[in-house]
């Protein structure tokens, strides 16, 4: 029951078999000490720790080389142990601690640290000095350049026609393609269309599709076709004619299946035949009817009223018969179909498709958390997220950081960040108004749409109308390009907005010198030149007045 006396010294060929990990306690604790016969060796420093490896015969010996183990400071390692460059590292006994992004940087270990942009110094603007400045709705900023001029807001040229292209090429690094050179300086093609890859965009090339006939001679502007062959009597030739065999000047294609209207079995493309299509411009394969009237419900201006004749005088798309226009919010939307009645909202956005609007719903996406009230404010307040998890603290939840309004187009690059239904400009779909349906003396207005539905180009001397776009808005700030391609015509043109009928819109309107109206009767009318505004419009027919109003199409309210 007595304790071991301890080991005596032990000559270094002697074969005692004293433990001397036991006795002496060698090795640096969590590095194990394994007695050899003869001896002991320590194992390598533990991971955290750099050393010396200790091995040797003898209890003297053991005691007197101890192995030594420090610990190894891995922040200081060349590579921040690890953690994310531009955050911060802690160094601990053995180990280390990733922390939270240095100052002047934002995001977290798993999204990572990026510079902090900001506007606040000269120093720390990353606009050009032509730029200013877009702060995002996580923070975060972006540049973009001023009024005349174009580029990735980093860099920024000049740009004389206003199209969004520099009339010099820029040295962007990131490839934008708004640091290209324009190729029409001085005519505005936001879409930079070059048919024949020339060089020259279309919009300034005399030969646009480059088979030799000028432009102003050539049935197919953009479709090389130097036999220009027509086999029916319209303005376009076989080789661009949608309708090769069916006059059809306006080209409309509805379903853009390639075959215009004219001569399309099925117009919308719903698989109904034009015949038996209740709706045969509106895809509808349901063909549900609600009030008989042979006109199907998705295209009935008073669905759940008869009125097969569809008379809408005031061009607001909702029918005469059940037209009251009584609007107590004064939206543009009568009371009956009014989602939000007594607050205005032009848009009617309902994101959780629950019959009321955004603007009077206290939870547009219904997920508990009211958007702007305890226990709220929702920080996706237009996508379903109740645990409101947000990862990088910047009080946008993780589930719309780059996506606000879940319509799968990055906030950066949507046009309308807080509406899913709208993500770019698009003038493709329209109606237009005729503001002078009496007499032939000239032709309604033609409208040609370019860039994706982004630019639209009014191409005759006509009467005065309006081309109104579909898509409904609430209270928006817009920016675009008014150009007239001359410097002899006198008409009126300009462009219009708040449009909910045709007695109730915005329009400015611009004419570039006076004109005196060559009829004396009703009256002698003159034109001023100039910019103006005006509000509303006539429901009758006007009386003959100096040139043509024409507008660029505005969202209605």
């Amino acid at each position: 029951g007595s304790r071991s006396p301890p080991c005596p010294p032990s000559p270094v060929f002697s074969r005692s078999p004293c433990p001397q990990c036991a006795h002496a306690n060698p090795c640096f604790p969590g590095s194990k000490c394994i007695n050899t016969a003869p001896g002991f060796r320590c194992e390598p420093c533990p991971r955290g720790y750099r050393g010396n490896t200790v091995s040797g015969v003898g209890a003297d010996y053991a005691k007197a080389s101890k192995q030594v183990c420090t610990d190894i400071d891995e922040c200081n390692d060349g590579n921040n142990g690890g953690c994310d460059p531009n955050s911060i590292c802690t160094n601990t006994l053995g180990s280390y601690k990733c922390g939270p992004c240095k100052s002047g940087f934002v995001g977290n270990q798993t999204s990572g640290c990026i510079p902090q942009r900001s506007c606040s110094t000269p120093t720390s603007n990353p606009c050009d000095i032509n730029g200013f400045c877009v702060f995002e709705r996580n923070g975060e900023i972006s540049c973009a350049c001023n009024v005349g001029w174009a580029g990735n807001g980093n860099v920024c040229g000049q740009d004389t026609d206003l199209d969004g292209y520099p009339d010099e090429p820029l040295p962007c690094i990131d490839n934008n393609k708004h640091c290209k050179q324009d190729n029409c300086r001085l005519t505005p093609n936001s879409g930079q269309e070059d048919a024949d890859n020339d060089g020259i965009g279309d919009q300034c090339d005399d030969d646009a599709d480059g088979d030799g006939i000028k432009n102003v001679e050539d049935n197919c502007r953009l479709f090389p076709n130097k036999d220009q062959q027509n086999s029916d009597t319209d303005s376009f030739g076989d080789a661009c004619d949608n309708c090769p065999n069916v006059p059809n000047n306006d080209q409309r294609d509805t379903d853009s299946n390639g075959e215009g209207d004219a001569c399309d079995n099925d117009i919308d493309g719903d698989g109904i035949p034009n015949m038996l299509d209740n709706c045969p411009k509106v895809p509808n394969p349901l063909q549900t009817d609600r009030d008989e009237d042979s006109v199907g419900d998705a295209c009935d201006s008073c669905p759940e009223m008869s009125n097969p004749t569809q008379t809408d005088m005031d061009s607001d798309l909702v029918g005469d018969i059940c037209d009251t226009n009584e609007d107590s919010d004064g939206d543009g939307h009568q009371d009956t179909k009014d989602n939000c009645a007594e607050i205005p909202n032009s848009s009617q956005l309902d994101s959780d498709n629950d019959g009321l609007g955004d603007d009077c719903d206290n939870d547009d996406d219904n997920d508990g958390i009211p958007d702007y009230t305890a226990p709220g404010p929702d920080n996706c307040r237009l996508i379903p997220n109740p645990n409101q998890k947000d990862s990088d603290g910047n009080g946008v939840g993780d589930a719309c950081e780059e996506d606000f309004d879940n319509d799968t187009v990055i906030d950066q690059l949507d046009v309308c960040p807080e509406s899913a239904e709208v993500t770019l400009t698009d003038f493709r779909a329209y109606q237009t108004v005729i503001l002078d349906p009496e007499g032939d003396a000239q032709i309604d207005p033609n409208w040609v749409v370019l860039n994706q539905g982004m630019e639209i180009v009014q191409t005759m001397n006509s009467d005065p109308g309006l081309a109104v776009g579909y898509t409904a808005f609430n209270g928006v700030d817009f920016e675009g390009t008014f150009h007239v391609n001359t410097v002899t015509d006198d008409d009126y043109a300009g462009f219009i907005f708040s449009y909910q009928d045709s007695a109730s819109f915005y329009v400015v309107m611009w004419k570039q010198t006076e004109q005196t109206y060559w009829q004396a009767t009703p009256f002698r009318a003159v034109a001023e030149p100039g910019l103006q505004l005006k509000v509303g419009a006539a429901t009758l027919p006007c009386p003959p007045h100096p040139g043509a109003a024409q507008a660029l199409p505005a969202g209605s309210p």
